[in-house]
């Protein structure tokens, strides 16, 4: 008998594909075959899946880029890929399709509504997509990997998690060191897009800072290339130990070893930070699509683990005393890293294969049945 087919369907960009590759991994685990469905573009972002799952191409496109001629092109290129999905899953049904978001996923989860084969969406952010959106009421399940997040009027979601990388799982354990009177870390992570803020807010902020506190921190600062050398000359004048970079390689060791971490709340931040468990001041980043990322801090917010700042209003000085409300109380600051690690899921990517199993009930085979591995 035929492993039992697992469609996913996924835009291309990270926070699409990352948790997409995830329950690839996990599925091929449990005995499943599994083919990504994308467009060109999300295609070249499906390097890091395992060589045993198939990429299918279909015809995508979205109402947000190109002129107008193009916009008027989007049905007719989304029917394209609806042809197409529906062909390749009358030729080989699937057991069960998964949407991740993006618009590559509109025509595999269409193709699933209209052959009635069992089908679910991961959202990663506090807030659904446009896409997840739009199948929320189509689907069987909606899986949220931020808790809570807001969903339409009659739609319940489960609470799955955001899956995170190995080295952060690795890391789910690892003590923290309350801030004290020795050298104390400080991560600062901005993310790709609206870190600029972070280097305009944070060097004066850690200057501000009573003498206690400032001679004892060591910042690792993730900064624009084009804002490196502005930053770390900045530190350097004001005498601060700091190693700023555009990407660090070993996140997951740096923000186990901080004391604060002080980033944007995007869905992996966020997951990084509650998995690893560490207290943080969340800036969420003004112009994200329907304000997600002020949706993405309020689950740690309200659990005590972080501190969410508008970026409306923000000044150094106002930085500079949250910073020193967390870093100059080691009682609270252990309670925040505490309750960080009790909303992290740290088996997110378990919790996504459970539930698509539970979806297509007794017809999936147990787990790690057929011994496949990633």
């Amino acid at each position: 008998m035929a492993a039992p087919l697992l469609v996913i369907a996924a835009g291309g960009t990270g926070g699409h594909m990352f948790p997409a590759q995830a329950l690839a991994e996990e599925m091929l685990a449990r005995g499943w075959r599994v083919r990504l469905s994308t467009d060109a573009r999300g295609a070249r972002y499906a390097g890091g899946f395992p060589e045993a799952v198939e990429v299918r191409e279909v015809a995508s496109a979205t109402f947000s880029r190109g002129g107008a001629l193009a916009r008027a092109r989007v049905p007719l290129t989304l029917g394209r890929g609806v042809l197409s999905a529906l062909m390749a899953m009358r030729r080989d049904p699937p057991a069960l399709v998964a949407g991740f978001g993006g618009y590559p996923s509109i025509p595999a989860l269409s193709a699933a509504w209209m052959l009635r084969i069992p089908r679910f969406i991961h959202e990663q952010n506090g807030v659904l997509g446009r896409v997840n959106t739009l199948f929320a009421p189509r689907v069987d399940a909606v899986a949220c990997g931020t808790w809570p997040t807001r969903l339409p009027e009659g739609i319940e979601g489960v609470h799955t998690g955001n899956p995170v990388r190995a080295a952060v799982r690795a890391r789910a354990e690892a003590g923290y060191i309350a801030p004290g009177d020795y050298p104390m870390s400080l991560l600062v992570i901005g993310g790709s897009q609206g870190a600029r803020i972070l280097s305009d807010l944070v060097p004066p902020a850690i200057d501000g800072l009573p003498m206690n506190l400032r001679s004892n921190i060591r910042v690792a600062h993730q900064a624009r290339g084009e804002d490196h050398d502005r930053v770390t000359d900045f530190y350097a004048r004001q005498g601060i130990q700091a190693e700023v970079a555009p990407f660090f390689d070993d996140l997951p060791r740096r923000m186990t070893d901080a004391q604060l971490v002080i980033s944007r709340a995007g869905a992996s931040s966020v997951a990084d930070i509650s998995v690893i468990g560490r207290p943080a001041i969340l800036i969420p980043f003004a112009a994200a699509a329907d304000d997600h990322q002020t949706a993405n801090a309020v689950g740690l917010v309200r659990a005590d683990a972080a501190e969410a700042l508008q970026e409306e209003g923000l000044t150094p000085d106002l930085l500079a005393e949250r910073i020193a409300a967390v870093l100059g109380d080691p009682d609270r600051a252990m309670r925040m890293a505490r309750n960080a690690r009790a909303h992290g899921v740290a088996d997110a990517a378990e919790r996504l294969a459970d539930l698509a199993q539970s979806l297509v009930g007794p017809a999936s085979p147990p787990p790690n049945l057929q011994g496949a591995t990633p």
